[in-house]
């Protein structure tokens, strides 16, 4: 499910927030994790994510980032303000950040495998911080407010 590293390209259909997701994994051979949650179901999101990767989003318009937390309330999601897309979530714990990506928001978005269904509403507010520890990324810059 590895090969050489590549950066896959992405963002918000307006452009106000960007993203590039370094990663080895290969679009093909990797499945979305297609969250069962209202917010995620009514987004249409599916997650990617590589403990190995890096994800870099950009903030070209800090007008239009929006940070939208529900649930348990321990993750924030990032969304355009003004297309409305969500482009991936982030989980802060003291100075370390972890995210996963929404890969319909990747220029690749067609390339990947069918998602996959995920239930993390129904683990406990520990149990969810635990998970996104052990599969999210941990390499993540948010250039922008």
């Amino acid at each position: 499910m590895h090969a050489l590293p590549s950066v896959l390209d992405g963002g918000c259909h307006c452009g106000a927030l960007t993203l590039a997701f370094s990663t080895r994994l290969v679009p093909a051979a990797t499945a979305p994790r297609a969250c069962d949650c209202s917010f995620c179901r009514a987004h249409g999101a599916a997650w990617l994510s590589d403990t190995d990767a890096q994800l870099v989003v950009r903030v070209q318009r800090p007008d239009r980032l929006r940070r939208y937390r529900q649930g348990s309330e321990a993750a924030q999601f990032l969304l355009c303000g003004d297309c409305g897309v969500l482009v991936a979530v982030v989980f802060e714990e003291g100075d370390q950040r972890h995210a996963a990506v929404n890969a319909g928001c990747l220029d690749a978005r067609d390339g990947f495998a069918p998602p996959v269904p995920a239930s993390p509403q129904r683990l406990a507010p520990e149990e969810k911080a635990a998970r996104w520890r052990q599969l999210w990324i941990r390499d993540v810059r948010v250039d922008g407010p």
